[in-house]
């Protein structure tokens, strides 16, 4: 019979909304969601149609929406996030003349057959509309929105990445999302800020000229009618096997020997059960396309991997491969979790950017460094993509990890020396050498309320080391285990900070309020302090200061005068007590020379106190 239980993890602070939210039954302290929990989500049947010429998509959807919560919403909230572009929009920094546009015009909109009146020149990304019947709770609700906008000249996240090829993420107004513990999502976006959206099923047909293809979220229903049968047979051959095959050329494309010849041809997509949906179009970039073949659930079923870029592009020649190889990595090893998803896409773009089942990453003269950026947004499959994470507000549940499974997967592919190395220049470096006031921000503070140095390295490198600091603590094993356990419980769903510190404690069995006060409540940094050591007959004590307070971990080394040196290995565990100064001895024998602390990727601000000399 289990004796733990999880009400001491309700000493974290929790804000008054998730408390609310935990009265009302719909979240728990015990890391499930509440018998009570509900979350909204929508039907979208989406045709869009892209005027290569006039730089334009244009399109008409129909959303069938569920409200399930116990709420009557009088008013619904459109969210367009590419009016980012307009010139009134709010933004994180100073942008060129070629990333503005006027933004979206809704050509109409209707709720139930009930037409409206929309003047959208005001709007900015989220946007409220009052409706004459309200949804009632439990209830369902169709909604017909047409509408138009231009691509911004400038590619980032979305836009032309040249003349003749464009990546349309965001491309269609949604419906925010209406949560248990906010209500309507009104929080404007901003060009650095992350997503947060329904799980929803999609229909999308994308209607382009001849000669252009299109890649898409999700899985393209009708290859045969757009493809001409050659390239169709190749396509075909690519999801059943497991060497990469040349699609489309770029004597392929240039000849027109690949889409089918009308003067326009409608793909058609479809996506269930996913966060969004997004597609890239060109006339000339090639397409390369493979499988790979993975066990789910005792089952084997192969996965699409695909990759449409420029010709010139030597490192995206890799990149079917390379994603191949991240999809089964993650699947055996950590998360451990099989891909969920029957595709994924990578496009030559600029962006470094992941959506569902597609990735927007810029070629990279460096190899290395340009695997490691699809290996990182492959990962967002499992977070933000799978786990439905708020990342406007908790940008660290994501990118925290898919920068921790970025380095646990190099590893693998080019040894820990070169793995740390990366890590540690590009992930921790700057943060823990710039003692500027926004760099020692606790983690919890929401990401929406951050900016610049101070947003990026709460995101990615300090998140990323707390669940390399849970890794160590948990050992292996359990880490795995916890890990599992929450993606388990709260995939397809929407979960907040609270939910991940209840499920590991619960898969953990161990109350670990310790450990998320020290990583996440604190404005704590890394910076361990040799205070003093004495040698004995047969062993070494040291006394040792945790000057910047962080829960690390730390490996000992002691060289004696004669002979080699021994590796000790401490945990975060060392810590739990919240000492700020803790003594202990380690075996040792003969005269020490002197005595060193490695914190190996959990770099040190003051790494010249790090050693003593005996």
């Amino acid at each position: 019979m289990c004796l733990w239980t999880a009400v001491a993890a309700q000493e974290l602070y929790m804000p008054r909304n998730i408390r609310n939210a935990v009265k009302r039954g719909t979240r728990t302290t015990t890391g499930v969601p509440g018998e009570k929990y509900w979350q909204n989500r929508g039907v979208y049947d989406i045709g869009v149609t892209v005027n290569t010429t006039e730089k334009t998509v244009s399109g008409k959807e129909k959303i069938l929406y569920y409200n399930n919560s116990p709420d009557t919403l009088a008013s619904v909230v459109i969210r367009f996030v590419n009016n980012i572009h307009k010139p009134e929009a709010p933004r994180a920094g100073q942008v060129s003349k070629d990333f503005l546009t006027s933004g979206l015009d809704i050509l109409g909109f209707a709720a139930n057959g009930q037409r409206y009146t929309i003047n959208s020149n005001d709007w900015g990304t989220a946007n409220k509309v009052t409706l004459s019947t309200p949804l009632l709770p439990r209830s369902k609700t169709e909604f017909e929105i047409e509408w138009t906008y231009p691509l911004s000249t400038l590619s980032g996240r979305e836009g032309q990445i040249d003349p003749n090829t464009f990546f349309c993420a965001y491309f269609y107004p949604r419906i925010s999302v209406y949560d248990d513990y906010n209500g309507w999502d009104l929080l404007p976006h901003t060009d650095g800020g992350e997503f947060y959206n329904d799980f929803n099923d999609y229909t999308v047909s994308v209607k382009v000229p001849t000669n252009y293809v299109v890649w898409a979220t999700g899985t393209l229903e009708n290859a045969k009618e757009v493809l001409q049968p050659a390239a169709f047979k190749r396509f075909r051959e690519s999801l059943s096997g497991n060497k990469v095959i040349h699609v489309a050329t770029a004597k392929d494309m240039e000849q027109g020997a690949i889409t089918d010849f009308s003067e326009w041809n409608e793909w058609k997509f479809s996506a269930r059960n996913v966060t969004d949906f997004t597609f890239a179009t060109s006339n000339h970039f090639v397409w390369d396309a493979g499988s790979v073949a993975l066990a789910d659930d005792g089952k084997l079923k192969r996965v699409s991997v695909q990759a449409a870029y420029k010709d010139t592009a030597a490192d995206f020649k890799n990149y079917v491969e390379w994603t191949k190889y991240a999809i089964r990595w993650y699947s055996d090893n950590l998360p451990g979790v099989a891909y969920p998803y029957p595709t994924m896409t990578a496009i030559q773009g600029y962006a470094d950017m992941e959506y569902p089942m597609m990735v927007n990453d810029a070629s990279l003269r460096d190899w290395m460094d340009s695997r490691l950026t699809v290996d990182h947004e492959v990962a967002h499959t499992y977070f933000p993509f799978y786990m439905g994470i708020n990342e406007t507000r908790y940008a660290f549940m994501d990118e925290g990890w898919a920068t921790t499974f970025e380095y646990l997967i190099g590893i693998s592919e080019n040894g820990k020396h070169a793995a740390d190395s990366a890590y540690k220049s590009f992930r921790i470096r700057n943060w823990i050498s710039n003692p500027a006031t926004e760099m020692d921000q606790p983690l919890i503070t929401m990401s929406s309320q951050l900016s610049g140095a101070g947003y990026g390295r709460n995101s990615y490198g300090k998140a990323s080391l707390s669940y390399l600091a849970l890794k160590d603590l948990l050992g292996d094993g359990l880490f795995k285990k916890a890990l599992i356990r929450y993606i388990d419980t709260w995939n397809g769903k929407h979960p907040v900070p609270w939910d991940y510190f209840n499920s590991i404690n619960a898969a953990a069995k161990q109350d670990l309020t310790w450990f998320w006060e020290n990583w996440f409540f604190s404005n704590h940094y890394i910076d361990l302090k040799v205070k003093e050591a004495r040698s004995g007959t047969n062993n070494t004590t040291i006394t040792l200061e945790n000057a910047g307070g962080f829960a690390v971990p730390f490996d000992v080394i002691i060289k004696p005068e004669n002979g080699k040196k021994k590796k000790y290995h401490y945990t975060p565990a060392i810590w739990k007590r919240k000492e700020r100064t803790v003594t202990f001895t380690v075996p040792s024998s003969g005269k020490i020379e002197h005595v060193t602390i490695d914190g190996g990727i959990f770099m040190d601000a003051t790494p010249e106190d790090n050693s003593y000399l005996l």
